[in-house]
C-alpha cells in the first residue's frame, strides 16, 4: 500500500493503541496472508503515536538457498545503520545485534521484526536468543513480530515454550471487507459501475496491494487484462512468487492440493484420491498450513438437530486471487505468453460469466457478517452457518447450497448468490424449489428462500412471496456496512 492511502483496520488499530497505553514491554504477533498490509498496519499504529518515539523496521531477506545466515544478520545490521546513520557494523552472533539495538532504543519505541521466519530460518539460536534478549527488557517498547508464513509463526513463535505467556497481542490480518475495499477503489481514483466493481473483488478479494494494482486511467476489462493475461503480468506471476517465498520451493503438493480444489468443495478423502495422496497423517497437517496461510477454509457439515459437527468437513479455496489463477490464468498461460489475449475482448472468453458467479461467491463468504446483516439475523441468534452440501444416499438425494445458515428459532435460510449482467428471471424459483425440495430436515424445521444477486430480478420475482428476502449486494459498497 502507497504511503498515502491506508483503508480499514479500526479495530486493529484501536487495539494496539491500547496496549500502547499500558507503557510496558509488550510483544505482539501480526499474521495473514502475503500482501494484506500487515507491516503496513504497524507503520500506520507508529504513525499515529503522537509521542517522540523511534520505529525501527527491520526485514529478513526472502528466502533462498543461497542466503546464509549471516548474511541475514548483515542485512539487519545494514538497515540499523540506515536508521542510525552509522557506519555498518558486522554482527557475528543475533545476541550481539540485538545487544546493540538496546544501547539506542528508548522508552516508547516500536521495534517491528518483519518477515521474521525468513530473519531466523537459517539460524536455529536466533529464537532462544531472541527470546533471552526479550527478558531483559525493562522499559516501555512494543516489540512486533510480523510474517507471512503462518505455519512457521505458529510453530515458533504462539506454540513455542520460548515465548509461552510473553505475547500479549496476537492480529490475524483478514481481507478489507466488501465496502472497505470499495472505498479503497474509489480512492485510487476507480470509476466503475457496480458490476466492474464486483468483478474486480471476485478475482483479487480485499487484499490491499493488489487492489493498489489497478489503473484508474482504464477500464476495468483492460485492468484485467494487464494484469491477469498479459505476460509478465502481475497476477500472472504472483503465484508462482506465493509458493516459493511460502513453502521454501516445496510447494508442489500444496499446489496439487489447491488444484483439487479449484471446482468446488471437498472432503479430505476426496481430496487425497484426487491428488493421488498416500494414506498418512500428513495430507491432514498440509490441509492445516494451507488454512493458516490464509488460501484454504474447513467448514464442517453439522446436523441440524444436534447441532454437533459431522463426522465429514469439507474444505474449499477461500482465497478469490488463488481460485482465479488455478481456473483462469494458469490454463492460459501458453496463450498468455504469445499475447493470444492482446486483442480479445474478456466478454468474449468463454465461459467467463460462469467463472465470475463462482469468483463472487468466495468473496461473499468471506464477507460472512455481510451476509448475516442483510438476512435480518442477530449474531447471537446463529448457530451455525456456511456453505452445505448433502451427499446422496439411499435415502436422501444430494444437494449443494451456496450458503445455508441455521437460526436458533429453528430457520434455516437457503441463500443462492448470483452474479449475472442481465435480470434474473422465474426459472430462479424452480431452481431453488428444487434445491430446497432436496435438502432434508427434521420436523419442526423451516427451509427459508433468500436471494443475494447484482443484476436486478424481474418484477414477476419480486413481488412472488416465494423469497424471504431479495437482497441487492449493491448495498454492500457502501460505507455503512
Amino acid at each position: 500500500m502507497s504511503n498515502s492511502l491506508f483503508v480499514g483496520r479500526k479495530a486493529e488499530l484501536e487495539r494496539l493503541k491500547a496496549l500502547y497505553k499500558k507503557k510496558t514491554p509488550n510483544l505482539i504477533v501480526v499474521k495473514g496472508r502475503r500482501r494484506i498490509g500487515k507491516s503496513r498496519l504497524i507503520k500506520e499504529f507508529a504513525n499515529s503515536i503522537s509521542n517522540n518515539q523511534t520505529f525501527w523496521s527491520f526485514a529478513g531477506l526472502a528466502p533462498e538457498d543461497s542466503i546464509s545466515a549471516q548474511q541475514q544478520r548483515d542485512n539487519f545490521a545494514r538497515q540499523l545503520s540506515l536508521i542510525l546513520k552509522t557506519p555498518l557494523i558486522t554482527f557475528l552472533d543475533w545476541s550481539d545485534a540485538f545487544e546493540y539495538l538496546s544501547f539506542h532504543i528508548k522508552s516508547g519505541d516500536i521495534i517491528l521484526l518483519d518477515e521474521i521466519s525468513w530473519m531466523g530460518s537459517k539460524d536455529s539460536s536466533f529464537i532462544p536468543k531472541l527470546k533471552a534478549w526479550w527478558d531483559k527488557q525493562t522499559i516501555h517498547i512494543i516489540l512486533v513480530f510480523c510474517g507471512s508464513i503462518s505455519t512457521w509463526i505458529e510453530e515458533n513463535i504462539l506454540k513455542s515454550t520460548a515465548f509461552f505467556g510473553r505475547i500479549n497481542l496476537t492480529i490475524s490480518l483478514e481481507p478489507l471487507s466488501i465496502p472497505e475495499s470499495a472505498e479503497f477503489l474509489r480512492a485510487i481514483g476507480m470509476q466503475l459501475s457496480h458490476y466492474d466493481m464486483y468483478k474486480l473483488l471476485s478475482i483479487v478479494g480485499g487484499v490491499p496491494w493488489y487492489l493498489e494494482q489497478f489503473n484508474s486511467s482504464m477500464t476495468a476489462d483492460d485492468n484485467i487484462k494487464q494484469l491477469a493475461f498479459e505476460k509478465d503480468g502481475l497476477l500472472v506471476t504472483e503465484f508462482d512468487r506465493i509458493f516459493h517465498d511460502l513453502f521454501n520451493g516445496k510447494g508442489i503438493t500444496y499446489k496439487k492440493i489447491l488444484e483439487s480444489l479449484k471446482n468446488g468443495s471437498r472432503t479430505l478423502s476426496e481430496i487425497r484420491q484426487s491428488i493421488e495422496f498416500s494414506h498418512s497423517g500428513t495430507l491432514s497437517q498440509m490441509m492445516d498450513h494451507l488454512i493458516i496461510a490464509g488460501f484454504v477454509v474447513k467448514q464442517s457439515l453439522w446436523s441440524f438437530k444436534t447441532i454437533k459437527p459431522l463426522k465429514q468437513s469439507l474444505y474449499r479455496i477461500s482465497d478469490p486471487y488463488m481460485r482465479f489463477y488455478l481456473k483462469v490464468i494458469e490454463p492460459n498461460l501458453g496463450a498468455i505468453a504469445d499475447r493470444g489475449f492482446d486483442q480479445m475482448p474478456l466478454s468474449t472468453m468463454s465461459g467467463f460469466e460462469t467463472h465470475m458467479g463462482l469468483q463472487l461467491e468466495i468473496l461473499l463468504l468471506q464477507n460472512r457478517h455481510l451476509l448475516i446483516q442483510k438476512l435480518g439475523v442477530s449474531p447471537v441468534d446463529v448457530i451455525r452457518s456456511g456453505p452445505y452440501r448433502q451427499t446422496k444416499t439411499t435415502t436422501q438425494q444430494g444437494c449443494q447450497i451456496d450458503y445455508l445458515l441455521q437460526s436458533k428459532t429453528n430457520n434455516l435460510y437457503v441463500c443462492e448468490f448470483k452474479f449475472k449482467r442481465r435480470e434474473i428471471n422465474n426459472d430462479i424459483i424452480h431452481e431453488m424449489q428444487d434445491k430446497i425440495s432436496r435438502l432434508k430436515v427434521p420436523k419442526g424445521f423451516a427451509k427459508v428462500a433468500a436471494l443475494f444477486h447484482l443484476s436486478g430480478v424481474v418484477s414477476s420475482v419480486a413481488i412472488n412471496p416465494y423469497f424471504y428476502r431479495i437482497i441487492d449486494i449493491v448495498d454492500f459498497l457502501e460505507k455503512g456496512n
